[in-house]
């Protein structure tokens, strides 16, 4: 009788203990794997339930969640739209964060180490825990203009600080409307973005730091003019301008954009050739100097290098292995040459900087619900490119830019603006206009780059003096209150 009782306590013992290591096993060996189920709905009730911090520029809020009547209690909105987009990205349960709300997802969703002490008080004292504010460094003022001025052009705009690196504007169009990607309808969700991925112009690319990059066309013509003036050359340096240069290795010659050459007797000084914008001189130069000191000139206003402003951006570059031929059409910004906006304005923010390049920057500070600073960014020096003595003369030399050649369009009154013009072709397609400039050139607020995509309209009629100057123009003043 013993036998068959003893038998059955073993079964049952064995039962329980199976039990409890089948429990233990799911309530903490894999806790986190089940939490991190995007099917568990738990755990998007509990994350998307949070009252998730704001992105604010001004102090006005461009991204915020807002209390809702449904199973996740809190809704994110974008009182910025399209404007903002490109920056802040959007927080969606369907297709999560992309933009700074995937990079600051920890501050914004209140669970960074940063907040520790926060969130131990909001548990002692019964507060509502909340994330952090992610102030930006972006002058909404700036941020406007850009946007208007672009219109409904293809293209992108970056403003920065040349004394801090502080992102003063950044706008891509065309943009989207990240509210149409927060809702909680997922149905509705899921459509807008079909419909945004499905869009030939590429509505949720960011233009300014990533996607297909550009050709710079002739404000690549300010890297080549600092590794002369690194090497030897003065702004008076006369340099062969003739109307058609005969590349070697090649039965095909490079032209200048207007006929005929670029001074009396086929020379022209530096500051001149700049100043016209003249390619046989640029080209020539480019293959006098050598491809490896073109380069390097390029690596140190940041080619090649991986950014995070924190937005990550893709590296601009210069080519690798390059022929005479080849050569002299990157060192007018063409053939192979590939740049973001954000790289063209690092170009004049290192010139009107005194020769150093500060770190881009797009976060002011962050602060608890509270209004305590939790992080402060301080401004970072990437590097020194060149000496004063030569961003003096690379100044000098694109004041007369603006005041009597390419770019005209980009004065203002009472105010020395420094600039250069950018065309740069494609096969096939009209060329991007480009501008790229600073002001005042003698105690730089602003430094800015602007792309007009396929000629923004006007065709083979686009240039960038006449196109993209203006736009940069404006977002200058806007900084300045002009």
């Amino acid at each position: 009788m013993n036998t068959p009782i003893r038998r059955l306590g073993v079964v049952i013992s064995v039962m329980f203990l199976s039990l409890l290591i089948s429990t233990t096993w799911v309530q903490f060996v894999s806790a986190g794997s089940l939490n991190a189920q995007p099917t568990n709905s738990r755990t998007l009730y509990k994350e998307y339930g949070a009252d998730r911090g704001p992105i604010k520029v001004d102090g006005q809020a461009v991204a915020e969640s807002k209390q809702v009547k449904d199973e996740y209690k809190y809704l994110r909105t974008y009182p910025g739209g399209a404007l903002y987009a490109p920056v802040t990205g959007f927080y969606s349960i369907t297709y999560g964060t992309t933009g700074l709300e995937a990079t600051e997802n920890s501050l914004l969703s209140g669970t960074a180490d940063q907040l520790f002490y926060r969130r131990l008080s909001d548990l002692l004292t019964g507060r509502e825990p909340s994330g952090a504010t992610v102030e930006l460094t972006l002058n909404a003022k700036a941020q406007k203009a850009a946007w208007n001025a672009l219109g409904n052009r293809k293209g992108a705009v970056v403003a920065l600080d040349p004394k801090t690196g502080a992102v003063l504007a950044m706008v891509s169009r065309p943009s989207y409307d990240p509210d149409r990607l927060a809702s909680h309808d997922g149905a509705a969700v899921k459509k807008a973005r079909t419909s945004l991925l499905e869009d030939s112009s590429d509505p949720l690319i960011n233009r300014a730091i990533g996607g297909d990059l550009y050709a710079p066309g002739s404000t690549f013509k300010l890297v080549v003019a600092a590794a002369a003036l690194e090497n030897g050359y003065s702004v008076d340096s006369q340099l062969d301008g003739p109307a058609s240069l005969d590349l070697p290795q090649t039965t095909k010659n490079l032209s200048n954009d207007e006929p005929g050459n670029c001074g009396p007797g086929d020379k022209v000084s530096l500051a001149d050739a700049l100043k016209i914008s003249c390619n046989t001189a640029f080209a020539k130069l480019g293959m006098d100097l050598g491809a490896s000191t073109v380069r390097g000139e390029a690596e140190k206003f940041g080619f090649g290098q991986k950014l995070s402003v924190p937005l990550a951006v893709t590296p601009s570059s210069f080519p690798a292995e390059l022929n005479e031929p080849q050569l002299a059409q990157s060192s007018i910004g063409q053939y192979d040459v590939r740049v973001t906006p954000l790289q063209v304005a690092m170009i004049s923010a290192a010139i009107a900087n005194d020769g150093v390049l500060m770190r881009p920057n797009l976060i002011s500070k962050v602060l608890t619900s509270d209004a305590k600073v939790v992080e402060q960014p301080s401004p970072e020096r990437l590097n020194q490119v060149f000496s004063s003595s030569v961003a003096n003369d690379l100044t000098s030399m694109m004041e007369l830019v603006v005041q009597s050649g390419t770019g005209t369009r980009a004065q203002i009154s009472g105010v020395d603006v420094a600039g250069k013009t950018g065309t740069a072709q494609h096969p096939g397609q009209s060329p991007d206009a480009w501008f790229t400039s600073f002001a005042p050139a003698n105690d730089p607020e602003v430094a800015v780059a602007v792309v007009v995509e396929n000629g923004g309209g006007l065709g083979d009629a686009a240039y960038g003096g006449t196109l993209a100057a203006p736009i940069a123009k404006q977002v200058m003043e806007a900084v300045m209150d002009r």
